[in-house]
């Protein structure tokens, strides 16, 4: 029977969430502690909605696991909790609707980046979450240029390059705003994202809110499909994944069929 496992974790001390040997990542501490709780005699392999990458964050991470055997969901929850480590929650345990996959069948993956952009404003507390920057920020400027990225392009220019994967994604909404003096906050919400896209189009936004590049320079980085060592990758630690959207249950199997096939024929494509 599959399961649905909701989480949320701070990346600091984590190098990302993919399972790697002899590194701690939240991949491996989830099926780990899967593996404790369950007496498994290994780890089941997990699938998740967004693989972050070292030092990200989650609030709203989402996977999936298919596991023999009956599972009572609550003491599933509070057995997991009990187990891993202080910097990962299990917020929900919860059978899966028919034809749920957590990354096939999600519709969007929500982001969100934090800013400081004042000195008086600087808190040690939250230094592992939000990125400090140097020069006051415009956020008009900002969603000037966010808004020109909109829609569906090749984010060649804002990703590392795969080998056979489409850097072809549909950006929903890029758009930012002041939640107190000093603070912004930069969300992006995309049908997927490719590898680095998000801290990318985040440090493609500093110079133009700083005033050092104009507001339509990064829609020209856009055009070009070409990674550009102008644009500045910022640091993971300001970066949480907050949300994933899925369809209505009547329409996972139809989204995590569709996403699947995209994904094939951009493999036969490169």
């Amino acid at each position: 029977m599959r399961w649905r496992i909701d989480l949320k974790y701070d990346g600091t001390a984590f190098h990302g969430w993919a399972r790697q040997n002899d590194l701690r990542t939240v991949q491996g501490a989830l099926e780990d502690a899967l593996r404790v709780v369950l007496r498994l005699p290994e780890p089941v392999s997990m699938v998740c909605a967004g693989r972050t990458d070292t030092g990200v964050h989650a609030r709203g991470q989402v996977t999936h696991v298919d596991l023999d055997g009956p599972v009572e969901p609550h003491r599933l929850l509070r057995g997991l909790n009990g187990v891993l480590p202080a910097d990962v929650v299990v917020t929900a345990v919860a059978a899966a609707p028919e034809g749920f996959d957590a990354r096939f069948s999600a519709m969007a993956r929500r982001y969100v980046y934090r800013l400081c952009d004042e000195q008086a404003a600087w808190d040690p507390l939250t230094r592992g979450h939000v990125l400090r920057v140097p020069r006051p920020l415009d956020v008009e400027r900002m969603n000037a240029a966010a808004a020109q990225l909109l829609g569906e392009h090749d984010f060649a220019a804002f990703c590392k390059k795969r080998e056979g994967a489409s850097t072809v994604r549909a950006l929903l909404d890029f758009s930012w705003q002041r939640t107190a003096p000093g603070l912004l906050e930069g969300t992006v919400i995309a049908d997927a994202f490719c590898h680095s896209m998000v801290r990318a189009l985040v440090g493609s936004m500093l110079p133009v809110g700083d005033g050092r590049r104009e507001v339509d320079w990064p829609a020209g980085v856009l055009a070009g499909k070409v990674r550009d060592s102008a644009v500045a990758v910022v640091p993971a630690h300001g970066l949480t994944l907050e949300e994933v959207r899925y369809p209505a249950d009547d329409e996972l199997a139809a989204r995590a069929l569709e996403a699947r096939q995209v994904r094939g024929e951009v493999h036969q494509r490169g």
